[in-house]
C-alpha cells in the first residue's frame, strides 16, 4: 500500500496526470470508472483564484465518487502562492500538488511551472509556502530539469522532501524537451534508489500501453505511475494495464458500443457540468481520440461536430451505434 498523508492508494497505483482543457470533472469521472486510482484537477492559476477569475474557480469542482482527488495549483509568488492553497482547502480535496512542469510559454514566461527548474531555492520557497498554509498533504509534479544540461532533479527531491513534500511526480523530460523525443525513466530511478528519499516517487512520459507500463514498473521500481495523454479519448487504459500485470493477458480492446457509451456520457456530464452550449463545444475535440482507428467514420465525426441541438446529438449517437452495430475492433 503507498500513502501520501491519510490517502491510501493500492500498490503500485495509477494516476490520472493534470492536463490543461483535459481533466476536468467529466474527463475524470470516466477515468474514475475504468480504473484510475488518483486524479488531478486541471492546473490552476494561484493569480487566477486570488483575483477570483471564474475559469480558475470553476476549476476547483470535485465530486466525492471521485476521490481521492488533489487540486493543482502553479505560480511564481509565494504570497499568491500561499493564498491560493489556502482558498483550495475550502473545497476539501485530497491533497494539494504544485506544478513545476509546465513546459508552455505563457506559464514559464511568468516564473512558474517548468520555469521555477532555474531557480531551485525559489521552488522550495514557493513550497514552503503552501505546505506552511495548509493542512491538507502536499505533493509535488515536475521534470528532470530545464535542459540537458541542467537536470537537477537529484538535489530538488531531497529538497523538497526535506521541506515536507509527500510524494513527487517526475515526467522523465527536460523542459526544453517539451513533449518531443523521448523520455528518461532512468533519472527518476536514480532518485527512488536514493537511500535518502523515503516518499512516494511516481513516474510520468511515454505509457501508453499495458506492455510499456509493466516493463517500466520491472525495470525502474518506482511507487507508481502517472498516465496523461494516453487517456485522452482512452479511459480504458488503466483498467487495461492493471489486468495485464495481474494475468499477463491484454483485455480485449473497447468496442464501438463501449467507445459510442464513452463518448456519449462525456457529453452528458459536460452539459451538466459546463452548460448545454459550452459543453457541446467543447467535446468537439475529444471525438477523434475516442474514434481513433475506427473505418469510415469521418463523416460520423463530422456530424457530431457541427450539430448544436443536444437531443439531435444523442440520435446522431444512436444512429452511429447502429450503423457500426457488426464492426469488430481489433488491437489498434
Amino acid at each position: 500500500m503507498i500513502k501520501i498523508g491519510n490517502i491510501e492508494l493500492p500498490d503500485h497505483p495509477l494516476l490520472l496526470a493534470p492536463m490543461e482543457d483535459v481533466s476536468d470533472p467529466p474527463f475524470r469521472r470516466l477515468c474514475k470508472a475504468h480504473g484510475a486510482d488518483l486524479m488531478y484537477s486541471e492546473f490552476i492559476s494561484s493569480e487566477g483564484l486570488i483575483r477570483d477569475a471564474m475559469k480558475s474557480r470553476m476549476k476547483l469542482d470535485i465530486f466525492d465518487y471521485e476521490r481521492p482527488v488533489g487540486i493543482q495549483i502553479f505560480g511564481g509568488d509565494e504570497e499568491a502562492m500561499a493564498l491560493s492553497a489556502k482558498i483550495v482547502e475550502t473545497v476539501q480535496p485530497d491533497l494539494v500538488d504544485i506544478n513545476f512542469g509546465c513546459p508552455v510559454k505563457k506559464v514559464v514566461s511568468k516564473g512558474a511551472g517548468a520555469g521555477v527548474l532555474k531557480d531551485i531555492d525559489l521552488m522550495i520557497r514557493l513550497t514552503e509556502a503552501v505546505i506552511k498554509s495548509t493542512h491538507l498533504p502536499v505533493t509535488v509534479k515536475t521534470r528532470l530539469g530545464w535542459d540537458e544540461e541542467s537536470i537537477n532533479i537529484d538535489e530538488v527531491a531531497e529538497r523538497l522532501q526535506d521541506v515536507g513534500v509527500q510524494a513527487l511526480t517526475v515526467h522523465a523530460r527536460t523542459r526544453a524537451q517539451m513533449y518531443k523525443g523521448h523520455s528518461d525513466w532512468t533519472h527518476i530511478e536514480r532518485i527512488k534508489n536514493n537511500p535518502r528519499i523515503h516518499i512516494p516517487i511516481f513516474g510520468n512520459g511515454d505509457i501508453d500501453s499495458p506492455q510499456k507500463a509493466k516493463e517500466y514498473r520491472e525495470r525502474f521500481g518506482l511507487d507508481g505511475m502517472m498516465i496523461g495523454r494516453a487517456a485522452i479519448g482512452y479511459p480504458w487504459i488503466f483498467n487495461e494495464i492493471k489486468h495485464y500485470e495481474k494475468t499477463g493477458e491484454l483485455l480485449a480492446p473497447p468496442t464501438m458500443k463501449d467507445r459510442l457509451e464513452a463518448a456519449k456520457n462525456h457529453l452528458i456530464w459536460s452539459m451538466e457540468w459546463k452548460g448545454e452550449r459550452l459543453g457541446i463545444v467543447e467535446m468537439r475535440r475529444h471525438y477523434t481520440n475516442y474514434f481513433k482507428g475506427i473505418h469510415g467514420f469521418k463523416a460520423h465525426r463530422q456530424r457530431l461536430v457541427t450539430e448544436d441541438d443536444p437531443q439531435q446529438l444523442l440520435r446522431i449517437f444512436e444512429e452511429i451505434e447502429d450503423f457500426y452495430k457488426d464492426y469488430v475492433i481489433e488491437h489498434l
